[in-house]
């Protein structure tokens, strides 16, 4: 962790940096660690499946909504202690399925894991830009930015190594047994605060949280209800009601969570954007291929990961040095460039058919990795730098914020246009089945396939139309992806600053505290 062509880093800094980056990765990989375990789990508990889509998004759900409080937390009464409460409660929280392993005590512990994860999420990026100057600090957050894009692919794949090798639980034996080590570890790191010491803005944590919670309540239930049930209509409505109402709140009140004011400077506004679309599509081409691995190629869980693997080199390799890239040619052209990358990735993901293989998914893993590292360090730098330094735990939070959003929408969109296209494709098939298949038929490629195995042999023609009518709601999935993110591409070329002036400084907006 030297930066190349610079001094080396002092110790105290690279062992924070360390820190800071293994922290965030373990934030990170607990979103995505769960998905390979669902079948184990649910043979085990007797989960249904929306028990089983609580026990990976009740996770998402608490740090999306707790992480903007969770950042003035940190900038007011420490980051470095608030790192600490949150790792332990991490730790705690992943351990309690080991002897309460109930459906119901799975989603409760992996909600109280996600509020510790708020805890530490911002006060990793916050201790980095305190503890580095300011030349230096471009290539602490653009390494790691790129550990937290890449965080996921770690997680699905020490997942599958664990599911190789034991149980489930051996999931959260890791990631307490992690929590725990890295709790310990955090007490020799110096403490960062807020001198100014601000007072807190409890209006705004409540409506933040309410905000953010309905809209990924909503992202997370489309897949299942669809885009007009009433909850989800209700939950949307909901959510940008509340969110009307915290922005009137931090306008008029002294001491805001977050100034408003901050999003209208075109780097901090921009950035986040950027890092929303990012993870929008990371999230979303997560689900379909690992679906792809597993049920049309036939690969192992530990296969599919492995698959991913690649994906992770050219994202932190290109993630250390696009900060550079930023100032010298502005956040415009490397974001644009990046998005571009990645809608064209999407796109070609989108002509791949049930009889493609590995190696005509490989290229455009590769080709969208090199665009989330070109595109994301930059947009994190940029909204660190777009907020006064006392406030950077909060910057943080709208950046680990961005992502959890993005995550639940991308998500969401992927499963509903997936289960669209399969349903419309496996349609004509279903009168045709008995009654007791037509519904897990119609409902998944995977339930498909596991009426196809009962039936043996002669049922096999079915499987062979359920993997083209799932090719075909991935297809259409993967398209709807690419032209979002084209279109993200265009905006951020409009909207995103140029060149920095070598005289700006962090304190673009004042600081109302």
């Amino acid at each position: 962790m030297v930066p190349t062509g610079r001094d080396p880093l002092p110790p105290a800094q690279r062992w924070l940096l360390t820190l800071s980056c293994l922290a965030v990765v373990l934030v990170t990989a607990s979103m995505a660690a769960l998905y390979t375990a669902l079948p184990e789990i649910a043979a085990d508990t007797g989960a249904s499946q929306t028990e089983l889509t609580w026990i990976v998004d009740g996770y998402t759900l608490a740090l999306a909504c707790l992480v903007l409080p969770g950042g003035a937390i940190g900038d007011r009464y420490g980051r470095r202690v608030v790192l600490i409460i949150g790792l332990v409660i991490f730790s705690i929280a992943s351990a309690a399925p080991l002897v309460l392993d109930s459906p119901t005590w799975l989603i409760v512990a992996r909600v109280v894991t996600g509020i510790g994860a708020a805890l530490v999420m911002p006060s990793t990026l916050s201790l980095l830009t305190a503890g580095f100057p300011e030349e230096r600090r471009g290539t602490a957050v653009g390494l790691w930015a790129g550990v937290a894009g890449v965080g996921a692919i770690l997680g699905i794949l020490g997942s599958g190594v664990l599911i190789e090798n034991w149980s489930w639980a051996s999931i959260f034996a890791a990631m307490a047994v992690a929590g725990a080590m890295l709790a310990v570890a955090a007490c020799t790191l110096p403490e960062s605060v807020d001198t100014s010491r601000s007072a807190m803005d409890p209006l705004g944590a409540v409506t933040s949280a309410l905000a953010i919670g309905a809209i990924v309540v909503a992202a997370i239930e489309v897949p299942v209800r669809g885009w007009l049930d009433p909850v989800v209509i209700g939950a949307t409505v909901g959510g940008l009601v509340v969110a009307t109402a915290f922005v009137v709140i931090e306008r008029r009140v002294t001491h805001p969570l977050i100034d408003i004011r901050l999003f209208a400077d075109r780097g901090f506004g921009s950035g986040t954007a950027i890092v929303t679309v990012q993870f929008l599509v990371t999230f979303g081409l997560f689900m379909l291929v690992v679906q792809y691995f597993q049920l049309i190629l036939g690969y192992r869980p530990l296969v599919s990961a492995l698959a991913l693997a690649p994906m992770g080199i050219p994202m932190v390799v290109i993630s250390v040095i696009a900060p550079r890239m930023a100032e010298r040619v502005g956040l415009r052209i490397t974001a644009s460039a990046g998005l571009l990358a990645i809608g064209a990735a999407m796109l070609m993901i989108a002509r791949v058919d049930s009889h493609g293989s590995y190696l005509d998914l490989l290229g455009p893993l590769i080709l969208m990795s090199a665009g989330i590292g070109l595109c994301t360090a930059p947009a994190t730098a940029a909204i660190v730098d777009g907020t006064p330094v006392e406030k950077h735990g909060v910057a943080a939070a709208v950046n680990d914020a961005a992502r959890e959003v993005g995550a639940a929408i991308g998500i969401a969109i992927a499963g509903s246009v997936l289960a669209a296209g399969y349903g419309e494709r496996i349609a004509p098939a279903l009168p045709s089945l008995p009654e007791a298949a037509r519904e897990p038929v119609g409902d998944s490629l995977a339930a498909a396939l596991e009426v196809v195995e009962r039936a043996g042999p002669p049922a096999q023609p079915l499987g062979d139309f359920a993997k083209s009518a799932f090719m075909h709601g991935m297809q259409e999935s993967a398209f709807v992806l690419g032209l979002l993110t084209c279109a993200a591409a265009v905006l951020i070329a409009g909207w995103a600053p140029g060149r920095r002036r070598t005289d700006r400084k962090a304190e673009t907006v004042p600081s109302r505290g």
